[in-house]
Order: C-alpha cells, then sequence, then structure tokens
C-alpha cells in the first residue's frame, strides 16, 4: 500500500527524506521514536502528537488534512517496531 493512496504528496515525502540526510535532525527523529511499540502506532491520538512532533522537528507546515492523512497511512501499515520484515517494507516504499 502506497503513501500515495493515502493522498500524502511525493514533493512532501521527498523534501522529508532530503531533511532526514542532516545528522543531528536524523539524530532527534530517533529520539522520537525510540520506545515505540506497535500499540503505539495503532492510537490515533499518540501518532498524530509525533506526526506534530516530527513535522516541529523537520520545520514542516501540515494542514489539517495532511496530518490526518499521515496518521490514517500510519495506523493502516500496523507497524510492529520490532519486527524486522516490517520495517523493510516501509524501507522499500520510501526508498
Amino acid at each position: 500500500m502506497s503513501y500515495q493512496q493515502f493522498g500524502i504528496s511525493s514533493q512532501l515525502v521527498e523534501r522529508v527524506k532530503l531533511k532526514m540526510k542532516n545528522p543531528a535532525t536524523k539524530d532527534r527523529m530517533k529520539m522520537l521514536v525510540d520506545g515505540l511499540t506497535k500499540s503505539d502506532l495503532q492510537d490515533r491520538v499518540k501518532v498524530r502528537r509525533m506526526v506534530k512532533s516530527a513535522a516541529g522537528i523537520l520545520n514542516e507546515r501540515l494542514t489539517g488534512v495532511q496530518e490526518e492523512q499521515i496518521v490514517s497511512f500510519v495506523v493502516a501499515q500496523k507497524i510492529d517496531p520490532r519486527n524486522t520484515f516490517h520495517l523493510i517494507k516501509l524501507w522499500g516504499m520510501f526508498r
């Protein structure tokens, strides 16, 4: 399932990928997601909070619609951060 099916623009994804190449930004994002569990990523309130925090770290202004699209995408993926297969699948989606 592609992020584009959720209405997330490829321009936003490309900007985020570019910003994530900065080591300082990457470290801040790693701290944000450190210790996440599968249940955290299924909780829309927690995911929304993380999306807002990530947008702040990346200095991206998201509209309410974009925020909801990202939250819906994350919840729909049923990501288990401890499952290597899930992480590889996500990596392949955004490389």
